[in-house]
């Protein structure tokens, strides 16, 4: 499986990533709430276990976020708090286990294991047809063409967070506010024109004429929507 580990403590995360990879799991490992999101939004893992002390992006927000984007892949996460209310909450907000450090490799692989057989096939959205383009998700680029006349842009993982979070809600317009928690990892609220500028800047790699885009269009007064015009 592909496991991607949200964990702060180096310590921890490193002898998590050696036991699950010793059991023949393809492991991602970040260490905050943000690169956390960012990684999961771009990539598609089969499970996602997540500690709730994080830095920069609580476990709990993550766990939201992720959820929200990829509702099929399953969630474990790993925490020093033992009380109730928070293992409620954890799985309120879209947990599927939760385990309680410490806790022994036995127990973890047993969990991983049990949560694995619940990730569903064809979660995953690595690629898609665009006027003339491919999209390649999984290797954050953007193709035009064949052969010697074949072209090659760079996303950053940012964008690539764009462009899976726009196609998801395709049939709705996503608000500004949306993006900035869900990409970006900051409050909604937040006034700033980060959000209008990262799309200008995504619109030149993707649209044909990103002055005439047809491809993520503005609502005015709302936010985007990924071809809602057609």
């Amino acid at each position: 499986m592909r496991v991607l580990v949200v964990e702060d403590e180096a310590s921890l995360r490193e002898g998590i990533v050696d036991l699950l990879t010793g059991d023949g799991h393809d492991v991602t490992a970040v260490g905050d709430g943000i690169a956390g999101v960012e990684a999961g939004l771009r990539d598609p893992f089969d499970l996602v276990l997540l500690d709730l002390m994080l830095p920069r992006l609580d476990g709990m927000e993550v766990c939201r976020r992720l959820r929200a984007a990829r509702p099929g892949t399953p969630i474990l996460m790993l925490t020093a708090r033992g009380s109730e209310d928070d293992k409620v909450r954890g799985l309120m907000e879209g947990a599927d286990d939760y385990v309680t450090k410490p806790f022994s490799a036995r127990e973890l692989l047993a969990r991983v294991r049990v949560l694995g057989r619940r990730a569903p096939a064809g979660e995953s959205l690595d690629e898609l047809q665009i006027e003339g383009a491919v999209i390649d998700l999984a290797r954050m680029v953007v193709v035009r063409g064949a052969g010697e006349h074949q072209t090659r842009v760079s996303l950053t993982p940012r964008e690539v967070g764009i462009v899976r979070w726009l196609y998801r809600y395709q049939e709705r317009v996503v608000t500004r506010a949306e993006l900035l928690e869900q990409v970006f990892g900051q409050r909604g609220d937040l006034q700033t024109r980060a959000v209008d500028m990262a799309i200008a800047v995504l619109r030149k790699k993707l649209e044909l004429d990103p002055g005439k885009p047809t491809l993520i269009v503005s609502v005015k007064g709302a936010g985007y929507a990924w071809r809602l015009s057609r």
